[in-house]
């Protein structure tokens, strides 16, 4: 089952069981999901869902930092968004995992450490594919900035 199906199938229980707010948060990710399968002129693939996913997150979030204070409603809100779009969101690798392909990179390149900075625009460009989606690209970058 795609990520599009599964966050239908989960809007179509919210309504059922008349939960207003989770059933608006999932049209909004549907209607997003549905969109860009519509630009794109055929299904997504699951790494495309993900990535609309992780975009929707990030721009709740955002909303989330940027609202007033004094409007609880539009922080309550995003909150209740974010809860559901997690649900969604793909599993992130975690440091020790990231690690390990960081160390299978520089030996797939022969490097070894400590680098040189040169070097690091040659693992980031092997690296980010392989873990694009994945992990986070910031821990990633500290990850490797650690080697120098």
């Amino acid at each position: 089952m795609t990520k599009t199906e599964s966050v239908q199938k989960e809007m179509i229980a919210a309504m059922k069981a008349k939960d207003k707010e989770r059933k608006e948060s999932l049209t909004l990710l549907l209607s997003a999901l549905k969109a860009k399968a519509k630009d794109k002129r055929e299904a997504l693939s699951e790494e495309e869902e993900n990535a609309i996913v992780l975009k929707e997150i990030k721009q709740t979030r955002e909303t989330l930092e940027s609202a007033p204070s004094d409007r609880t409603d539009i922080i309550e809100q995003c909150e209740n968004r974010l809860a559901v779009y997690e649900a969604f969101a793909p599993q992130f690798m975690d440091e020790a995992e990231i690690e390990k392909v960081i160390d299978e990179t520089m030996a797939e390149l022969g490097l070894s450490a400590p680098l040189q900075p040169m070097d690091k625009g040659k693992i980031m460009k092997v690296l980010m594919p392989k873990v694009k989606g994945k992990a986070d690209g910031k821990l990633v970058n500290n990850l490797v900035m650690k080697r120098f």
